[in-house]
Parts: C-alpha cells; sequence; structure tokens
C-alpha cells in the first residue's frame, strides 16, 4: 500500500481503532470527547471514505451495524507524518529537534535512547 496521509479527523479515528481494536461507527463516535464531539453522519462518511482509500475495513456486520478494523498500522501512519512534517523543513530534522528542546518535550533519556538507535543503524540492525 502506497503511503496514506491521514487527515486530523482519519488520525483520531485511526486512534480510536488502533486503542480499542475493532469498533462500530457508534463506538468509534463515542471515543472523542463529549465537549467536541463530531455529528454521526461525519464520522459515517469520514469512515467510509477511508475504506474506499483502504486504510480501515470491513470486519464483519453485526445485525445493522459495521464492525471496522485499522488496516493501517500505527508506526506507518507516524512515520508519514513525521516524514511529511520533516520535508516541510527542507528535509532536515534540526529545527524540529530545536523546538522539541526549547520546549522541554525532548528529555535526555530520548536523547539517550536515540543515541543507542543511531548506533544500531550503524550496526545495521535498523532500517
Amino acid at each position: 500500500m502506497a503511503k496514506t496521509k491521514l487527515s486530523k479527523l482519519e488520525y483520531q479515528i485511526m486512534e480510536a481503532l488502533w486503542t480499542r481494536g475493532e469498533l462500530a461507527i457508534r463506538e468509534i463516535l463515542e471515543s472523542f470527547p463529549a465537549a467536541r464531539r463530531p455529528a454521526y453522519t461525519t464520522i459515517q462518511t469520514t469512515v467510509y471514505r477511508m475504506e474506499m482509500k483502504q486504510i480501515v475495513r470491513r470486519v464483519k456486520k453485526i445485525g445493522n451495524f459495521h464492525i471496522f478494523a485499522a488496516n493501517v498500522s500505527r508506526e506507518a501512519a507516524q512515520r508519514t507524518l513525521i516524514d511529511d512534517l520533516v520535508g516541510l523543513f527542507g528535509g532536515t530534522s534540526q529545527p524540529i529537534m530545536a523546538h522539541l528542546i526549547d520546549t522541554g518535550k525532548l528529555s535526555l533519556e530520548d536523547v539517550k535512547d536515540a543515541e543507542r538507535m543511531l548506533r544500531d543503524a550503524r550496526k545495521g540492525k535498523r532500517q
């Protein structure tokens, strides 16, 4: 499957599926905070469009309800999102890293993990 870019709403729907597993549209809707919950028909239309793009798939039908599952992994969606973000900065991650450091969202433990992953990548353990 080619890289699939997810809209904010699609990402929120996928987050519900990744976290809770197979869900009906009503269950996806209920995973949104009550104060900012979209209309049922908005979720339904979005899920059906995601199905056409092969982001989700129907796994079964219970009564009148279709049950949907993620067809794209969280890791694949995150990779695409991060690749797009880095691309916005001309392919360099330095501005992103500087922002994470400035805002305190990058810990020393995160840096140590990154160093370990870089060492492993040099050894050919990661691609």
